[in-house]
């Protein structure tokens, strides 16, 4: 009998993969100044038209403040300790979780204890993370990556 191996893959769409790398960047170089989007983008390599769309989203949400001009461009609206990785994906995607949970009504018994027993919980444990996860702490832990990554060893 042959095994097959599967991977379930939660995916998050571009939206919020670009957008929190977006608002990441603007985390790491924090210093209350404006970043023009074109070097955002440049930097994260993805359409300028496409972040467009997501930092109005930012906007609206009131995670970022835009400067219009020539010196304009985009900087969090609070400081990064004050931002959760929830606000930005919750922002960008709507509430998080792994099974849709509007239409009850129609559960098998089955169904019924795998939303209460398992996929409620695994939704619980996700939130808890990104509820307690701020820009400061992943700004930190890249900061810790790239310091290890340039230690050079002398023989």
């Amino acid at each position: 009998m042959r095994l097959i191996k599967r991977v379930i893959k939660l995916k998050m769409s571009t939206k919020g993969r670009y957008g929190l790398r977006a608002i990441l960047d603007l985390a790491i170089r924090y210093t209350g100044e404006q970043i023009p989007l074109n070097v955002i983008a440049q930097r994260q390599d993805v359409s300028e038209n496409y972040l467009e769309q997501v930092f109005s989203i930012l906007k609206k949400s009131g995670l970022v403040i835009s400067v219009k001009g020539s010196q304009g461009g985009y900087m969090l609206a609070k400081r990064p300790e004050q931002i959760t990785i929830k606000m930005v994906l919750q922002a960008l995607e709507g509430d998080i979780s792994l099974v849709d949970s509007s239409n009850t009504t129609d559960l098998t018994d089955v169904q019924s204890f795998l939303n209460t027993y398992l996929w409620n919980r695994i939704d619980s444990e996700i939130n808890m993370i990104i509820e307690a996860t701020t820009l400061e702490d992943l700004v930190h832990e890249y900061q810790t990556m790239n310091e290890s990554d340039s230690i050079i060893y002398y023989i």
